[in-house]
């Protein structure tokens, strides 16, 4: 008979404090809501923000004082790494939280458990970051997902949201049996589900076939080729707030597995899976950015380039070293900004115009010139131009692939940035020269207003003065060194390696 010791110390109780202190904080938001009669709906969403900030700041105190650990076996980690994604998650979950107060307005029921999810999926997400072995990636997947499928379909009254709820709860279900699956082959093989415990395990067809099924899993949660086909019509069926939290928090909840399981556990069998990112990343790359061209829906194009976006971060992935890992995280938080400030000024002038039609954009700097600035600016850093924190994030990631000679990926990358800056300056040439059907000013709220704010000042700041940034990415990876052997074993057969 085995017996497990799942007691929990003082200090095994301090390393899940951000998570429980965020746990009760999201059960007070529901109470207030169900107890104080005629309570406002921006008070739950500010009541919200400030669990949020408050977590954020726990897991800073984290940072800055050292406190690591691991629990439960070493299924779950509280390392530099796990912090850092925790951090990218809340900020993005608050920032959607902000620019959803004046989307929220226009729903007839359940605005108080909009934000409830909001955080439910914020906090599923954390417990994501920190999961080290295979149970804990199922668990806290399907826990930051179940709030997803209820988001997605919140437009109970629109036949696209609807539409899209049901596609990802089918297209979730089916990533989830593949998961389980794949789970299943890897632990017949190695006997094991901690990540750190395969790294000996010699290969076999079982562990290959495994692991290729948990990273198509995970290539559905991150958008990737050829895993991507929910993400346009959700995108667009979803409300705007949710999408923009699709756009990002999963995608790095995601990409912090893949680190963690790729990078410790398939460190000795990186020559196959550098070539299974290297062919990923070309094909999410090229594919979303020329599909992109052809929309007409603002948030289409979004979903698209988001796609391309993952392609981009692959090459971190493909990679395979250290350099590699901290380009993916510095890279995220320029994401991070670019994408959620690109959404802010979509709903603020969806809120105006009832449309999400590029052609609706036309002269959009008559109707208002900060939002049309402001879209300019986020285009370009999601384009790579310089002197924004898309390039600089760019950059990195490329220097990440010269660094291990992967000169194949490395061009079908810059192809593909001149690619995305045809359909970015698109809009640009929609919102600046084109003349508008209606001359009526646009005006701004306080909290839209704010959170392009802080996405202008965000991507400006990692732009110019990155180096803060980069050194706490850097920070955030000190356990991985550079993984032998070198990725062009695996790739002398491309053309142009």
């Amino acid at each position: 008979m085995m017996i497990f010791d799942l007691t929990l110390t003082g200090s095994d109780l301090l390393l899940v404090l951000p998570e429980i202190f965020l746990t009760l904080w999201l059960c007070t938001v529901l109470s207030v809501d169900f107890s104080v009669r005629k309570i406002q709906h921006e008070t739950l969403a500010y009541l919200s923000i400030g669990g949020l900030l408050a977590t954020i700041c726990i897991l800073i105190w984290f940072d800055q004082a050292g406190i690591i650990g691991a629990l439960f076996k070493n299924m779950y980690v509280v390392d530099h790494l796990s912090i850092f994604f925790k951090i990218l998650i809340l900020l993005a979950t608050a920032m959607v939280i902000f620019i959803s107060i004046d989307y929220v307005k226009g729903f007839r029921f359940f605005k108080g458990e909009y934000y409830f999810m909001v955080m439910m999926s914020g906090l599923g997400m954390m417990f994501m970051a920190s999961a080290n072995d295979l149970i804990s990636v199922f668990v806290t997947l399907e826990f930051s997902t179940f709030g997803f499928y209820v988001l997605v379909a919140y437009l109970r009254d629109d036949i696209r949201s609807s539409e899209a709820g049901l596609k990802f709860f089918i297209l979730g279900v089916f990533a989830a049996g593949l998961l389980a699956y794949g789970i299943s082959l890897v632990y017949g093989e190695t006997g094991t589900l901690i990540f750190s415990q395969m790294a000996s395990t010699p290969g076999s067809y079982g562990l290959a076939i495994g692991f290729l099924l948990i990273f198509a899993a995970l290539g559905f949660k991150i958008g990737a080729v050829p895993f991507h086909s929910w993400i346009p019509d959700t995108y667009q069926g979803a409300p705007t707030p949710v999408t923009a939290f699709l756009s990002i928090a999963p995608k790095g909840a995601a990409i912090a597995i893949l680190i963690r399981m790729f990078y410790v556990g398939l460190a000795s069998f990186k020559p196959m899976w550098v070539f299974m990112f290297v062919c990923a990343s070309i094909i999410s790359m090229t594919y979303g950015n020329v599909v992109a061209i052809a929309q007409k829906n603002i948030k289409r194009l979004l979903a698209y380039s988001g796609i391309a976006q993952i392609g981009t971060v692959m090459v971190g992935l493909a990679a395979g070293t250290k350099m590699g890992s901290d380009a993916i995280l510095f890279y995220l938080l320029t994401y991070l900004f670019a994408n959620i400030g690109a959404f802010a000024v979509v709903i603020a002038v969806s809120h105006h115009i009832h449309s999400d039609e590029i052609e609706d954009y036309s002269g959009l700097n008559r109707r208002s010139p900060f939002l049309a600035a402001a879209m300019f600016l986020f285009l370009l850093s999601l384009a790579g131009v310089p002197p924004l924190a898309g390039f600089i994030g760019k950059l990195y990631l490329f220097v990440a692939a010269i660094e291990e000679e992967l000169y194949t990926l490395l061009i079908v990358g810059l192809i593909n940035i001149v690619i995305s800056m045809y359909y970015y300056l698109i809009v640009v040439k929609k919102m600046y020269i084109n003349e508008p059907v209606d001359s009526t000013p646009l005006t701004v709220s306080f909290p839209i207003k704010t959170v392009v704010y802080i996405c202008i000042a965000g991507t400006l700041l990692l732009g110019i003065y990155p180096r803060t940034f980069i050194d706490w990415a850097v920070s955030a990876t000190l356990m991985f060194s550079k993984i032998a052997p070198p990725a062009t074993a695996a790739l002398s057969t491309l053309p142009g390696s």
